[in-house]
Order: structure tokens, then sequence, then C-alpha cells
């Protein structure tokens, strides 16, 4: 299971790197082999704003529907149209073209509260 260094991770297996002014968020590997295979992806409208811990989004696979949350106050700046007709990137590339969506964090939200690489793997095992 890969859990890259340079990102911060939410207890709900998001995944969170910045770049920028803004946050680019996925679900972890962990998460997308949990789920198998990814056949439909849910995602918000850019201009869409949520609070810590809203949903924003669903995953279908071939096992189950999850909710996908967003770990921080932000507007979602970006999403990944690719999403529609490739869901299965997300199982390929979980942390690359898999992405769901960038966020512009609101006033004061930072990354400090979630979770480094060495916490998330003791958090998975």
């Amino acid at each position: 299971m890969q859990i890259p260094e340079d990102l911060r991770y939410a207890q709900n297996h998001e995944w969170l790197r910045q770049t920028g002014d803004t946050v680019r968020l996925g679900i972890s590997d962990f998460a997308q082999d949990a789920l198998g295979d990814i056949v439909f992806v849910d995602l918000p409208e850019v201009g869409t704003s949520f609070s810590a811990g809203d949903t924003f989004g669903e995953v279908e696979s071939t096992k189950s529907v999850s909710d996908v949350y967003c770990p921080i106050d932000a507007t979602v700046s970006a999403v990944n149209g690719a999403l529609d007709d490739a869901p299965e990137l997300i199982n390929a590339d979980p942390y690359g073209e898999g992405w769901f969506i960038e966020l512009t964090p609101g006033d004061g939200a930072t990354l400090d509260g979630l979770m480094d690489a060495a916490a998330y793997r003791e958090y998975t095992e």
C-alpha cells in the first residue's frame, strides 16, 4: 500500500496535497483498495463551498457506495472531469490522475489537524 510522505490524510481516507494556493484532494490507496473496482464518481460543481466534515460526493464501486468528505473549510476551484469517463483512474493512480477536486481553503483553514504519512500508516494497520 502506498502512503506518500508529502500528503496529509483524513480519518475517512481522503488525502490532501498543498499545491500553491489550492489543495488537491483524492482518496487513499488504502480506500480505493477496500472499495474494489470503482465504476462511478459523483463530484460537486466548481464554486461549491463546504465546511470541514461535509460530504461533497460519492464513490460507487462494484462492492458499495461510499460518501467522500471535505476535511477542511473550502470552496471547490477545480473538478477532475477525466473521472466522468474513466473512474477507474482512482484505482490505477489514486495519488495522481485519480484526484477528485481542488479546493481553495477558507479563511484560517489549514492542513495541520490532519494526519501525516506516519500517523496514517499507523491508523490503517
